[in-house]
């Protein structure tokens, strides 16, 4: 048996086997309308559509990775389409700029867990943290 067959399923293919193909694909279809409206207009409706696109990867199954490959497959099919070593350099950063605003989103959940998880422990005394139960 080769290693192929034995490798762990990508991110697109435990959602499909999750079955939410169907939020996938109407995320990679918002996505890449989002995406070509922002390269038009490069204003902040663009950047807010980026935002809520992520907002709804995180209260959706589709998670982070699945929205980073979600990003390439579009960024790859746009830039097939430049004509000049300019027009990629500048769609990559507009990819770049729209990718960041969409990732806002699971940063800032991060954050809050993060916080949430250090909470207890900054609210501790030295003596919990040495483990001392005298009174």
């Amino acid at each position: 048996t080769d290693s192929a067959a034995r490798a762990p399923p990508g991110p697109v293919a435990r959602l499909i086997e999750r079955g939410h193909m169907d939020e996938l694909r109407r995320l990679r279809q918002d996505y890449a309308a989002a995406f070509l409206g922002y390269l038009t207009r490069r204003d902040e409706t663009g950047l807010r559509a980026a935002y809520e696109l992520g907002r709804r990867a995180v209260s959706h199954p589709v998670g982070l990775l699945n929205l980073v490959h979600v990003h390439h497959e579009v960024l790859m099919e746009i830039l097939h389409t430049a004509r000049t070593s300019d027009e990629v350099q500048d769609v990559g950063d507009a990819a770049a700029a729209f990718l960041v605003e969409a990732l806002t989103s699971f940063q800032m959940t991060q954050r809050g867990y993060l916080e949430k998880a250090r909470a207890p422990a900054e609210a501790m005394t030295p003596a919990d943290r040495r483990g001392d139960t005298a009174t």
